[in-house]
């Protein structure tokens, strides 16, 4: 994530930077009115020196733009909702800026401003036609690159933020968890805990039998009492009998 992110933002950066340094020219041909030779002229000379750069400056240019777009298609493999919608625009506005570019300020830059200027030494002198389209058209195309250059600059700082709000809400709902799991935890244990006591009590109430009321024994006396005086009768008219039957 942070190598994807880093590769997208670098090289958008990059970009716009050099579309910005173009500012010198377009500000004189879009912002400036009324529009003079003078500043197409002005415009026109920063083109042509623009259009013979070294070559091995057009090919970090295509370095660049490779890796920003390689850093973009990666993040789809994430598969997630949010990367897909501001990955997806950010894809849109890229691939519009290199098609604009390769269609527009290639061709000019190539065809128009890499063959030598007229030489126009006074300012009496009019600005060729042929020159006055492309460089609006120029203009125009740098205007609109670093347009949606921003917009990806800015739809990756949305995700950013959408990562970064989705991280905290997920940290919460975890400790959340934590927390009522914690509690089911101590629920439980207190629930053991006054448990066992019950379950004691209960074993030695069976283990022990329960006393009996002072009215319940009464009861008892009361039952077994005839038992013994017939009991003991019975052994006194025994013992006569036996008396009597003995010879004297």
């Amino acid at each position: 994530m942070g190598l994807r992110a880093a590769g997208v933002t670098v090289a958008t950066s990059f970009l716009l930077g050099i579309l910005f340094t173009h500012w010198i020219a377009d500000s004189l041909t879009l912002w400036q009115s009324p529009l003079t030779d003078d500043h197409l002229r002005t415009a026109a000379i920063y083109y042509s020196a623009f259009a013979t750069q070294p070559q091995w400056m057009t090919w970090v240019l295509l370095g660049v733009t490779g890796i920003g777009a390689t850093s973009l298609l990666a993040s789809f493999r994430d598969g997630e909702a949010g990367n897909v919608m501001f990955d997806g625009a950010s894809i849109f506005l890229y691939i519009c800026t290199i098609y604009i570019y390769w269609s527009s300020v290639v061709p000019n830059l190539s065809e128009v401003f890499l063959r030598p200027l007229p030489q126009t030494p006074s300012s009496d002198v009019p600005f060729p036609d042929d020159l006055r389209q492309p460089t609006i058209e120029l203009a125009s195309s740098h205007l609109i690159c670093s347009v949606a250059l921003t917009g990806v600059l800015l739809l990756q700082a949305g995700r950013a933020f959408a990562e970064e709000e989705d991280a905290s809400e997920k940290a919460e709902d975890e400790a959340e968890e934590r927390k009522q799991l914690e509690r089911q935890r101590r629920s439980s244990e207190g629930a053991r805990g006054r448990k066992r006591p019950q379950d004691e009590d209960e074993a030695a109430a069976v283990s022990v039998p329960a006393r009996k009321s002072p009215s319940a024994r009464r009861k008892d006396i009361k039952a077994t009492a005839p038992r013994a005086g017939s009991s003991s009768s019975s052994s006194v008219g025994r013992s006569a009998g036996s008396r009597i039957r003995r010879p004297s």
